[in-house]
């Protein structure tokens, strides 16, 4: 019987799949748009408040989707804050893959006392309060960039990605392909990099595309609450929290709602693609 190879596996799966298809078609098409957009943006000039144009309505003046309270152009600032929150998501994703990766590999592959010490320490970073960490360093950082928050979110979300490459690792170790490596006198290092993190790849692949969902929506979501970005970059959050205000969440809905509808679609169509990602993935697995 000819084995199927991953590739094959996932197109076959988009192709069954006409909802995963559309997905992956807009959010292309949504990513370069953004980017594409964005280049020729200055983001001083974005920013620049001009309270005399404040809450233009959408259409009038040149704003296509009107400004907001700050007199900015809703549409500059969507742009921007969208590709903001895609390099943050985007940033974080690798940080925290990297980190665990490599953490989780060294815990599996050498287990019992090394594992041991690994997992305890996990275990610790664990039981720490994130958000209020987060909240509390990105408080009393003076003057801290984009740079800063993403290393800040990042020291605390690897230890998920951690734990699970820790387990797959486990299991692989104890195969007969890496006794083998090992009894033909590969180091520890060339056994894990080539041997092991192949077979463990798919895992990995499917984990970077969920968790950019998640790390987009916590960029977000702390952004909403102002312990996000920095007042002078613009950011989907801080358009959502517009919202807040009864009067611009009934009165001037042009202000929050391109936000709302921009991140909704970037993370379902995101997810959707990730599961559909990881059924292939399981269906090569049931093939061998």
């Amino acid at each position: 019987m000819k084995k199927t190879s991953n590739f094959s596996m996932i197109v076959r799966e988009f192709k069954q799949d006409k909802g995963a298809t559309f997905f992956v078609f807009l959010l292309t098409m949504l990513v370069l748009a953004i980017y594409g957009y964005a280049a020729f943006l200055d983001t001083k000039q974005v920013m620049h408040v001009d309270i005399l144009n404040s809450y233009i309505h959408p259409g009038k003046e040149g704003h296509l989707l009107g400004t907001d309270q700050g007199g900015r152009d809703v549409l500059k600032y969507l742009v921007l804050g969208a590709r903001n929150s895609l390099n943050i998501g985007l940033a974080i994703t690798l940080i925290v893959e990297v980190i665990g990766i490599a953490f989780g590999l060294v815990a599996g592959y050498y287990g019992g006392l090394v594992d041991n010490i690994l997992m305890r320490f996990l275990d610790f970073m664990m039981l720490l309060p994130m958000l209020m960490l987060v909240i509390v360093i990105v408080s009393i950082i003076p003057n801290y960039t984009m740079l800063d928050f993403v290393l800040v979110i990042s020291a605390f979300l690897w230890v998920g990605t951690a734990r699970l490459i820790r387990s797959k690792a486990l299991a692989e170790a104890h195969k007969e392909y890496v006794y083998a490596a090992a009894t033909s006198g590969s180091n520890a290092l060339k056994i894990m990099v080539f041997d092991i993190l192949p077979n463990i790849s798919s895992l990995i692949i499917v984990d970077l595309i969920l968790s950019l969902t998640s790390n987009i929506g916590i960029e977000v979501g702390l952004s909403f609450l102002g312990f996000g970005l920095p007042d002078s970059v613009p950011s989907l959050g801080v358009m959502i929290g517009l919202a807040q205000d009864p009067d611009v969440m009934t009165g001037e809905p042009w202000v929050w709602m391109p936000a709302s509808l921009l991140i909704l679609v970037l993370c379902v169509g995101i997810s959707y693609v990730g599961n559909v990602v990881r059924r292939a993935f399981d269906a090569r697995q049931r093939l061998g």
